[in-house]
């Protein structure tokens, strides 16, 4: 049996802590609050959605200290994801988070190698497959200004500005080579803060994903050029509309010989149209609490593990039963 995996973090204490992200703050400088029973229902909402379009879904138990486990697209990425193959000829290489972040490592290790996945690590600053994604044949990976997080002084109101960088390490970028191999990566230079994670203004989608959606304002001018060199026709450019929506956190779906997009509930007709003319079927997900937390969409609550091809793998025992205690359909009790 083969069937397309991915982790989710369960959300029971998803929350917005110490305001880090821009976007957790209106323009008084108050913490935006997040309706938790609300997010809850929205987050199960998707997960059976996607079920429902033929996804295997593992959980990743809740910690109260770490509401980030919620986003498991930061922690790290499956090599050669969209390659057929058994998982003993696959690795998942580690996210090496920033510090707020660093103590959900050792959650997604456990589970990883709980369901019978091979980890590694890499040795600078990377957030995994929010920031490396295969587009076609090739890879992007995003990457921008490391800086310490903190505030500082700003004349106007709030009398602060929140000092918040990026994510990855542009010097990573020869490790991944190694790891990826002949695969040709193309490095983008993110440049506006509100989309801290390629994941958050990048897409691909399509049958080989050769599509990419792409919100160029949030990317540096050489970028911009280099996208238009890269991925010309293939590509449709987000408004700023559509971007606060964060249109390109959204993830894809193979069921019955089908493509579908997941998508956040609210994006423009225009968009739409354009995915469905590329034969790909957008289907609407209303994810809005999420979205307070600034930048936290569909994509980002997704790990993509690729296809498990079970029927080419010897599972040990314990491996069994780790898989069918954290599958979603048993974690929640659902049948």
């Amino acid at each position: 049996m083969e069937q397309h995996t991915i982790l989710m973090g369960d959300p029971f204490f998803f929350s917005i802590q110490g305001g880090a992200n821009p976007h957790t703050r209106d323009r008084f400088g108050i913490k935006k609050k997040v309706d938790r029973t609300l997010a809850i229902k929205q987050w199960h909402n998707l997960a059976e959605l996607l079920i429902d379009h033929g996804i295997q879904i593992f959980i990743i138990s809740p910690q109260i200290e770490h509401p980030g486990l919620v986003y498991p697209a930061n922690a790290g990425f499956m090599a050669n994801v969209l390659q057929d193959a058994p998982l003993s000829e696959k690795v998942f290489y580690l996210s090496n988070l920033l510090e707020s972040r660093a103590g959900e490592q050792p959650y997604y290790k456990e589970i990883l190698e709980g369901i019978g996945i091979n980890t590694a690590g890499v040795s600078k600053r990377f957030e995994g497959e929010a920031d490396l994604f295969p587009v076609g044949k090739k890879y992007i990976f995003t990457h921008g200004e490391i800086k310490k997080q903190k505030f500082k002084f700003h004349f106007g109101f709030p009398p602060y500005k929140r000092v918040y960088g990026f994510r990855s390490d542009y010097n990573l970028l020869n490790e991944l080579k190694l790891i990826l191999g002949k695969i040709i990566i193309v490095p983008i230079t993110l440049i506006n803060e509100n989309y801290y994670h390629g994941d958050t203004l990048l897409c691909s989608f399509g049958k080989d994903r050769e599509y990419l959606l792409a919100y160029l304002e949030g990317i540096s001018s050489e970028s911009q050029a280099l996208c238009k060199r890269e991925f010309g026709d293939q590509m449709i450019v987000l408004s700023d509309d559509d971007a606060k929506l964060y249109a390109a956190n959204s993830f894809q779906t193979v069921f019955q010989n089908e493509l579908y997009l997941f998508m956040p509930k609210g994006v423009s007709k225009y968009l739409i149209d354009q995915i469905k003319e590329r034969g790909v079927k957008p289907v609407l997900v209303d994810v809005s609490e999420f979205l307070k937390k600034g930048g936290g969409s569909i994509k980002c609550m997704v790990c993509d593990l690729g296809i498990f091809i079970d029927s080419k793998e010897v599972l040990p025992e314990k491996v069994k039963i780790y898989r069918e205690k954290h599958r979603y359909e048993n974690y929640y009790n659902k049948i």
